[in-house]
């Protein structure tokens, strides 16, 4: 009877998940569609069947391979029971739901070389699909990367107790005493020659790549090695209640972020991350000018607590962003609310961006913030900026209105060359400031209309 109830649960809930948004797509301003959601077989497997043991020490990754395994041919669910699973990479295939039941913690093992990839002399994804249909990651359930084990660390980002924590594990400090590497730790062993390289193989927790209908609910995902949940050229995507967690300081902690996908909705999820936290990007240069744009996404009712952006554009988006709503979002606590940020080399052009209905609190640079002037450079290195190259961003025709901010150091700032940043507007906003309003190189650079700007 238990388990009957708990079927009958997760079908309500999957169904309210998977059929309940076309409210969302009422009245928009621009022409979105709402994502299809994956289509899962019925059939139901155990992880405990295939000799899974959530006590936190067993490696499960051989019982993780046998139960998708056996799914693969028909699809179905994978249920996960209460209890620490620790495991390697897990691969899903077409037609299968990852299901975890409340107090599951899927933990991905310190055991760094697990990921290693000799085929490509790089590391996989804790969770991955490639070329799958129909996949699904569900439920009330933890997803932990043990990203701790693969993060530099900066000393000023941290206490002095942290520190001293971080130095218990072994590793490197390098930079005259200002940075910690997870390098020659104490009980795990390295996985490239020298800090700097071993650095640049943090892998990300989730990513799907060219998937379709594809839906991510309920669960929490936390500790990510680098970013946290990446569909990546994926289409008919829905992102819906996910929990996405970090340390403040955790490096290139991002949330969510969506990379040159199509048909996305991210709605009624909260975020609170070391990095950027609903990011949009769409690749680098001309091969990700030729596989597209980010199009058609919907981002909506979700709370970002800590963050370098509450919602971001860039830094690399020369595929394009086309056709993007953000409504009804709370940002409090982040570094910045809206973040549009690219470089030489990284840029492509927003076409159709519209924001709306957006509260911020408490945010401790800029709400709104329009950069082309930004630099990607690893932990521990030094880079510069030119508007010499190719692939320049252009931030035009950008939309913003509604948005009621208390408290930002700066309302509105726009920093590049005026060719990258024009004709921009925001209208019918209030922002509470400490510092400055307005701060443009370039008065086309943004307009304002209606626009309050208040300080003490």
């Amino acid at each position: 009877m238990k388990r009957l109830l708990g079927l009958l649960f997760l079908l309500c809930s999957l169904s309210l998940q998977a059929g309940n948004y076309a409210r969302l797509y009422r009245n928009l301003p621009a022409t979105l569609s709402e994502p299809r959601a994956p289509r899962i077989p019925s059939r139901r497997v155990a992880l405990t069947d295939f000799g899974a043991v959530g006590d936190g020490v067993t490696d499960n990754t051989e019982a993780f391979r046998r139960a998708i395994a056996a799914l693969s041919k028909k699809g179905g669910h994978l249920d996960v029971p209460a209890g620490i699973f620790l495991t390697g990479p897990i691969v899903l295939e077409s037609r299968i739901d990852l299901h975890l039941e409340r107090g599951a913690v899927i933990m991905m093992t310190p055991d760094r070389a697990a990921f290693w990839d000799k085929d490509s002399t790089k590391m996989v994804p804790g969770i991955s699909a490639d070329d799958c249909t129909d996949i699904s990651i569900t439920g009330e359930g933890t997803i932990d990367g043990n990203g701790r084990w693969w993060r530099a660390v900066k000393r000023n980002k941290v206490s002095d107790e942290e520190w001293k924590a971080f130095r218990r594990m072994g590793g490197t400090v390098a930079d005259c005493g200002k940075l910690w590497y997870p390098y020659d730790l104490d009980h795990a062993d390295n996985v490239a020659e020298g800090y700097k390289a071993q650095e640049k193989l943090r892998t990300h927790l989730i990513r799907l790549t060219d998937c379709e209908r594809v839906l991510v609910g309920g669960v929490t995902l936390q500790n990510a090695p680098k970013f946290h949940l990446v569909p990546q050229r994926c289409r008919q995507v829905i992102i819906d209640g996910v929990t996405v967690r970090c340390p403040w300081n955790a490096q290139n902690g991002d949330g969510i972020d969506l990379m040159q996908s199509k048909d996305v909705l991210v709605t009624r999820c909260t975020v609170d991350v070391g990095d950027d936290g609903i990011c949009l990007k769409a690749g680098a240069g001309q091969a990700a000018l030729e596989a597209g744009p980010t199009a058609r996404v919907l981002v909506c009712d979700n709370t970002v607590y800590h963050a370098h952006g509450g919602f971001v554009i860039g830094s690399e988006f020369s595929g394009g962003m086309e056709d993007i709503v953000v409504v009804r979002n709370l940002f409090s606590g982040t570094d910045t609310g809206l973040r549009f940020k690219s470089g030489s080399g990284r840029g492509g052009k927003t076409s159709n961006i519209f924001v709306s209905d957006i509260v911020m609190t408490d945010i401790s640079g800029e709400a709104i913030i329009f950069e082309t002037t930004y630099v990607n450079v690893s932990v521990g290195e030094a880079g510069d900026h030119d508007f010499s190259g190719t692939f320049l961003p252009d931030f035009s025709g950008i939309r913003i209105k509604n948005v009621t901010c208390r408290e930002a150091r700066t309302a509105i700032s726009a920093h590049g060359d005026p060719s990258t940043i024009h004709d921009n507007l925001v209208e019918d906003s209030v922002f509470f400031y400490s510092e400055k309003g307005l701060d443009a190189d370039d008065p086309g650079m943004v307009t304002l209309r209606g626009v309050k700007l208040q300080t003490y």
